[in-house]
């Protein structure tokens, strides 16, 4: 073979060799091109799922707030309430002993006279303002019944009812 022809032979082998590698170069800049581009893109969605995590974060934590704050608002109305009756209580347990005091003191210095100034039953079940009668009370169109204190009244309209000491009927 002539030295020529093998020049030419190696020359065109190595022409072929160096434009394989710029092809080579070529693909795998625009890989990389590619490669970059996709990057940006999955950054640029990570920033936006990051800015949403911090909206959701941020809002979860605003209503815990307010629930805990509701929650809060709600056990001091209890407490307040559970005050106010306590309260009341030793108001009204102020009131039934000094209530008591009196009676008591009215008691000793006059014994037997009632709520109404009249002499008998003293107790609170004869005193209208507790809800009780008083002897000879007739309001009702009834009289006082003695076998069952001053709280039973006898309607004379009625005069079967049972427990009354009327006649029954069979």
């Amino acid at each position: 073979m002539k030295t020529w022809l093998i020049i030419v032979i190696v020359a065109v082998v190595v022409i072929a060799l160096v434009l394989i590698a710029l092809a080579m170069s070529r693909r795998s800049r625009a890989a990389a091109e590619r490669k970059q581009v996709q990057a940006r893109e999955h950054l640029q969605e990570a920033q936006l799922r990051s800015a949403q995590a911090e909206k959701e974060q941020a809002l979860a934590e605003e209503q815990a707030a307010r629930a805990r704050r509701e929650r809060a608002e709600v056990e001091e109305r209890a407490a307040q309430a559970e005050r106010d009756a306590r309260e009341r209580v030793e108001v009204a347990q102020e009131h039934r002993a000094a209530a008591d005091e009196l009676q008591a003191k009215a008691e000793k210095l006059a014994p037997g006279v009632g709520a109404d100034g009249r002499v008998g039953n003293t107790t609170r079940g004869s005193d209208p303002a507790y809800g009780g009668t008083t002897s000879g009370d007739t309001a009702s169109g009834g009289t006082v019944d003695p076998a069952y204190g001053d709280t039973r009244r006898v309607d004379p309209a009625y005069p079967d009812e049972p427990g009354t000491g009327g006649a029954t009927r069979r």
